[in-house]
């Protein structure tokens, strides 16, 4: 936010603040960091998480069972519980570091003058009305004004997103009291946590603490709620429709045991037992497992998962806003073309060596730069010239003997060398801004018209452009006292940008077929902005810049945002206000960020993923999700697993509510029909062995659709759990089930033992398991193409079926303590006929309602 006037001490002393006068207003102001007010503790995330249904109900299951005295299932539930609750405490309490980290960074030590005398003092000790002094180097403790300036410049990016430092200015005359904000040239304030990057300075603290700018952020991302995952919430409401369902039935195997059988105290204890076998603590143990192991997945592709279910959220998000420095692009500045005089052009790429034509431009930027550079753009002319071995043979001769600074009437500064021969003339070689070595050089109205308009041509293309000349002194000749006396000659300009990362372009493109539309926003130039956006493959819509943004009302902005793919020129709150209004309208935001300013706007997303090299700290405990390795292309990856995942959870889902159709039908068929009990707590004991592996191996294992990322994201309202795979589900469990009762009442009343009926029964439910496994691998492929398809898992999981199942038919004391009489080969014949029975009419029946809901989604919309 713009500084208010009544925040400026008047009248500086260049002696600075007494001692005294120091610690009244530090008691008045309170230390220069960030409050820690409303900072959640971790017994309170933890009464948070415990409050959750989903945790809620594997608690209240796990007490049941122990009750029940059924402690193996008690206490797979009760782990279960526990390993949630504590990778879920443990996520929550990181991201309340967010504001810890903004603290350290806003409060470093600092130079200051008191009394006279120059003190280090520690950071949270400055206040208003200090005299800091600046040196290349320092953290800047507080928002000050520049009294005094020599060739200062700051890196802002932290704040502003600009990858280059910026040139600072001591303050006018009049100009006190003017309101600025962050970025740009010139300027006589620094901002608290930027970093001097040249000369020195003398400033007067104006700000500190939460009223500084990056204080301001601070305060913004303490107010913030972080978006709470849509997963959790679907998955709430799945945990409550189950258990109602499960009440349900328990409820009517009460009734019927008690009025068909009598004996309520039985019915009581058996509608209980019933109930819990009923207990869907499969949907929790899904979510646990396939949300940790996608974080496994997805960190061994550079993406470390802070917030687990934004995994699953990145899969549906519809728009993903990125910054550009650090994001899309290096964060480094690097020569990317050079201009003679003669007009002459050539492109660095890094790796094929410029001609020799542009050696000499490319040595007198370096002689105009610091031997050893801080500035990026130095670094950029020394790193180019770097791959020339000649020049830095030449260079390493010299020494050198003077060097004129940068002034705000004439930006541009230079450097006089001496050649080992003191009779040898020295060289000066100048750089700075175009129209200032148009000025050194003494150019003629048509020269200044040429370098000028290749100067646009390169501004265009968002590079930074600076002049280059050079001079030559006789020997023992006396040095002018300004750069202004020299007799300079141009050699030609130098282009600079911030390279786009190579991954970027392809990683863009497929962001587009898969649906997802990308948006850059970035506080650099709108050229900048445009030409990076360009290279991206994302400048195919309008650019909106801050100062038009600010104009806009919210209904306007709204509008907009349709049209427009790059937004330039933006301070922090207006990120936010861009985040807001997507969210306003409906799509699910993912933001990409580095900085302190990105981090109110992560945190504000569906789902914010920092940088995790060149990230802040600020940015890193804000965000959901963390690229380690900063690449852009980590994102697409991320979005594929993101969307497996979710495919993943819906086919477990499927499977789950499919699976307890017959479990809970054939709990009711003996009442209804007044034949002893199919199933004990022990029969249900094992099949939950095979169903809970099913559920946490085997569709976790599964592998992508083949449309995976053609598809568009999945719209925001849509269900986890839709009525069309509640009818599938239903559809393919009743059909299991009408099967299992034809061959339970045929068994019965057939004058089959009951120990016979129950094995056959038991047997053949675990074939129509199995064929609920095949069928719901896949939600659109056949059985044949999903068996090529492979999984090592399914493997392993139906070989110990298998195995278990061929002991306890041969065992005869695990019969008979199932209650279980011997198979016979008809049996098997009746088992396995009956599975793949069921299996290819299943399939059958999966091949009609695709087609169907095909020609459904070709039907002309009116």
């Amino acid at each position: 936010m713009p500084i208010a006037t009544d925040q400026r001490p008047t009248a500086p002393s260049r002696s600075g603040l007494t001692a005294a006068e120091a610690r009244r207003r530090l008691d008045a102001q309170g230390p220069n960091e960030l409050p820690r007010a409303g900072r959640r503790t971790v017994p309170h995330i933890l009464a948070e998480v415990v409050r959750e249904p989903m945790l809620a109900l594997l608690l209240a299951g796990g007490v049941a069972y122990m009750l029940l005295g059924d402690l193996g299932e008690a206490l797979i539930l009760l782990g279960f519980a526990t390993f949630s609750i504590g990778i879920t405490v443990i996520q929550e309490s990181r991201t309340e570091h967010v504001l810890e980290a903004l603290r350290d960074l806003s409060a470093p030590r600092a130079l200051v003058i008191r009394d006279g005398t120059r003190i280090r003092i520690a950071g949270r000790e400055v206040v208003d009305g200090d005299l800091l002094v600046l040196e290349q180097g320092d953290r800047v403790a507080a928002d000050a004004m520049l009294i005094a300036a020599d060739d200062l410049q700051a890196d802002e990016s932290l704040l502003t997103g600009e990858s280059v430092p910026v040139r600072k200015q001591a303050v006018l005359q009049g100009e006190e009291s003017l309101r600025r904000r962050p970025g740009g040239e010139d300027q006589p304030l620094v901002y608290s946590g930027s970093l001097i990057t040249r000369g020195s300075g003398l400033a007067l603290a104006i700000a500190t603490g939460p009223r500084s700018e990056i204080g301001k952020i601070g305060q913004s991302l303490s107010t913030l709620d972080a978006e709470p995952p849509r997963l959790r919430r679907e998955t709430a409401r799945i945990v409550r429709l189950c258990a109602i369902g499960g009440g349900f039935v328990a409820l009517l195997v009460v009734l019927l045991f008690g009025l068909l059988r009598g004996g309520w105290i039985d019915a009581m204890l058996a509608g209980i037992a019933i109930g819990m076998s009923m207990l869907p603590e499969e949907f929790p143990v899904v979510l646990t497992i396939f949300l940790a192991m996608g974080a496994w997945r997805i960190a061994q592709a550079g993406v470390l998962t802070r917030r687990a279910a934004a995994i699953e959220t990145l899969g549906s998000a519809t728009i993903l806003c990125t910054d550009k420095t650090g994001t899309l692009t290096e964060n480094r500045m690097a020569v990317t073309e050079l201009w003679l005089a003669s007009g002459e052009t050539a492109t660095v790429d890094g790796v094929t060596e410029p001609s020799t034509r542009f050696h000499e431009l490319l040595d007198t930027s370096i002689l105009a730069s610091a031997p050893v550079p801080v500035d990026p753009m130095e670094v950029a002319f020394h790193q180019a010239g770097a791959g020339i071995p000649d020049l830095a043979e030449r260079r390493a001769k010299l020494s050198l003997a003077h060097s004129y600074g940068l002034r705000p009437e004439l930006l541009a500064m230079s450097n006089v060398w001496q050649a080992p021969d003191p009779e040898a003339a020295c060289t000066v070689a100048a750089k700075g801004a175009p129209e200032a070595i148009a000025a050194l050089c003494h150019l003629s109205p048509d020269e200044r018209a040429r370098l000028k308009a290749a100067v646009d041509t390169m501004a265009l293309r968002g590079m930074r452009v600076l002049g280059v000349a050079t001079a030559s002194t006789g020997p023992g000749d006396s040095l002018p006292e300004s750069q202004q006396e020299h007799d300079f000659a141009l050699i030609g300009l130098i282009g600079l940008a911030d390279p786009l990362r190579a991954s970027v372009p392809a990683a863009v493109a497929e962001c587009r077929s898969a649906g997802i539309r990308v948006v850059m926003i970035t506080g650099d130039y709108a050229a900048t902005a445009r030409a990076i956006a360009t290279q991206a493959g994302i400048m195919d819509g309008d650019v909106l810049t801050g100062t038009e943004l600010a104009a806009l009302d919210d209904a306007a902005l709204a509008e907009r945002l349709k049209t427009v793919t790059v937004f330039a020129r933006i301070m922090p709150e207006q990120k936010l206000r861009i985040v807001a209004a997507y969210k306003a309208d409906g799509e699910i935001v993912a933001m990409t960020g580095d900085g302190v300013n990105d981090a109110p706007s992560l945190k504000a997303a569906h789902i914010g993923i920092a940088m995790g090299k060149r990230g802040t700290d600020v940015a890193r405990e804000a965000s959901a999700i963390v690229l380690l390795d900063d690449d852009f292309g980590s994102i697409v990856k991320a979005v594929r697993l993101g969307r497996r995942i979710y495919d993943n959870i819906r086919k477990a889902m499927a499977f789950i509510f499919a699976v307890h159709v017959p479990i809970a039908g054939l709990a009711l068929l003996p009442l209804a029909f007044g034949l002893p009990i199919l199933f004990g707590p022990i029969h249900i004991a094992l099949l939950e062995m095979i169903i809970d592996p099913v559920c946490a191996l085997v569709f976790e294992a599964e592998r992508e659709e083949q449309d995976l990322m053609n598809r568009k994201p999945r719209h925001p309202e849509e269900r986890l759990f839709s009525l069309r795979m509640i009818g599938w589900s239903v559809f393919q469990g009743g059909l299991g089930f009408v099967l299992l009762a034809g061959i339970f009442l045929a068994s019965s009343y057939s004058g089959m033992p009951e120990a016979d009926a129950r094995a056959l029964t038991f047997f053949s439910l675990i074939g129509v398991i199995l064929v609920l496994i095949l069928v719901n691998r896949s939600f659109d492929t056949s059985l044949l193409h999903a068996l090529v398809r492979g999984n090592a898992a399914l493997r392993y999981v139906l070989g110990a079926v298998v195995a278990v199942a061929a002991i306890i038919m041969t065992v005869p004391a695990l019969r008979s303590l199932l209650k279980f009489g011997p198979l016979h080969g008809p049996d098997l014949a009746i088992t396995m006929g009956s599975a793949a029975l069921l299996l290819i009419l299943l399939e059958a029946s999966k091949m009609v309602e695709l087609r169907w809901a095909s020609s459904f989604a070709r039907q002309p919309r009116t």
